[in-house]
């Protein structure tokens, strides 16, 4: 009885010892495809960002974050990320991720909390926009592959 008393005593302390609130920091940068509040029993604004490198969208899994329900000075960043999903900006997300903190999924559905949003550009997907004075640019990359075989003599 004592043994499973002292590994039930360790157990739990281990748990609690792993538990971290800023367990990495970082910034990712790219545009909103999904942007939403839900939940099952915790409601919380959760979101994916489709990660553009170099001007270019990238191929990877989406960025999945959320804000965190504990605090309660972030209406602005919400409403500022709603208009960054209709309207296609390019924006940077700056972040922290827990470890061990969020095991209900109280504080929001995913590990990764926003802590700061910066539009980079309003017209990343809005080229072609009328009456804008500001215009996007397109960085695209074309291969060319040669195939001597072909090549006439």
């Amino acid at each position: 009885m004592k043994q499973l008393l002292s590994v039930s005593i360790i157990c739990c302390l281990t748990l609690l010892c792993s538990c971290k609130e800023h367990y990495s920091d970082g910034e990712k940068v790219g545009t909103l495809i999904e942007f939403a509040k839900s939940g099952l029993i915790w409601d919380s604004w959760d979101g994916r960002l489709n990660l553009t490198q170099t001007g270019m969208n990238t191929a990877g899994e989406p960025f999945e974050f959320s804000f965190d329900n504990d605090r309660t000075d972030q209406e602005e960043l919400i409403k500022l990320l709603r208009e960054a999903q209709v309207e296609g900006w390019k924006i940077k997300l700056q972040y922290h991720r827990v470890q061990g903190w969020n095991w209900f999924e109280n504080r929001g559905r995913f590990n990764y909390f926003v802590d700061d949003v910066t539009v980079l550009d309003k017209n990343f997907a809005n080229v072609f926009r009328p009456n804008s004075e500001e215009r996007g640019r397109v960085v695209d990359t074309i291969y060319v592959v040669i195939d001597k075989s072909q090549l006439k003599k």
